[in-house]
């Protein structure tokens, strides 16, 4: 696999170059470049990261960074079984809890929810941080919605960090993750509150909670941008277009009624 010209290995985190230094120097270089491409293209081209990812696998199976990557790159791929067995390597050589909850997911993903539950109600989910809980909880609420169990997904998801006026970096997801299991149980009163609730906290655009929103209010968008890409005069023309098309309406009605007149 090509690497750019731009890509050194030095981007990576500290940690992970720090684990490489066990390898001789040319090839920990040579891995840490794989690496690089695998978190560069992870979200855009998750195949190609997946291709960059078994370079490195191929070059330093024995690294758990590099177990950890090959995992999060299959499973961005959907190849979850290869990710979960990646990430069990990396949990052996670590004895980390970290990825605990991706694990659970990818047992979602085989079909095996129930597994997924037996996971988050194990010993190991108090060993993992703040983050790493709330994700837990996103995946168990997930596994009772793989089996149909709407009001028991939502009771999942009721906590102290959804309650919180707090924004953490998990707290867009969460609200959106609530806010869509109240919607598939038909409250949508609810759900467009928490929904509108995600949109506050969401300040990456992580989540579509906006478009979600908008389309509970009966919003539609006009793609209508100019040439140069000005957001803002598309909005503005968006506007104009809702405007005519109601005008439209008002001049047609009495051309009806001149038809049935005539009749």
């Amino acid at each position: 696999m090509p690497i750019p010209e731009d890509v050194t290995g030095d981007e990576i985190d500290k940690d992970v170059r720090q684990e490489l230094q066990s390898l001789p120097k040319g090839l920990a270089e040579d891995v840490a470049k794989n690496l690089v491409m695998v978190a560069r293209l992870i979200d855009e081209e998750p195949e190609n990261a997946y291709a960059y990812s078994k370079v490195a696998l191929r070059l330093a199976s024995r690294v758990a960074a590099v177990r950890e990557a090959a995992g999060f790159a299959a499973y961005a791929t959907q190849k979850y079984s290869e990710a979960l067995a990646e990430f069990r390597a990396a949990r052996r050589m670590t004895g980390s809890v970290e990825l605990w909850p991706v694990m659970a997911d990818c047992e979602r993903g085989l079909g095996r929810p129930e597994k997924a539950l037996e996971m988050a109600g194990a010993p190991e989910v108090h060993k993992l941080d703040k983050a790493g809980q709330v994700e837990m909880r996103l995946v168990a609420a997930g596994a009772r919605r793989d089996m149909d169990q709407l009001d028991a997904a939502i009771v999942t998801l009721q906590s102290p960090e959804l309650a919180s006026n707090s924004v953490q970096p998990w707290t867009a997801r969460l609200r959106y993750a609530y806010a869509d299991a109240l919607l598939a149980a038909g409250r949508k009163g609810e759900a467009r509150e928490w929904f509108a609730k995600a949109v506050e906290a969401d300040r990456d655009s992580s989540t579509d909670a906006s478009d979600r929103l908008a389309e509970l209010d009966g919003v539609e968008f006009v793609d209508a941008m100019t040439e140069d890409g000005d957001d803002e005069v598309a909005v503005e023309v968006e506007v104009e277009v809702e405007v005519e098309v109601e005008v439209e309406v008002e001049v047609e009605q009495p051309v009806e009624g001149k038809a049935d007149d005539q009749d």
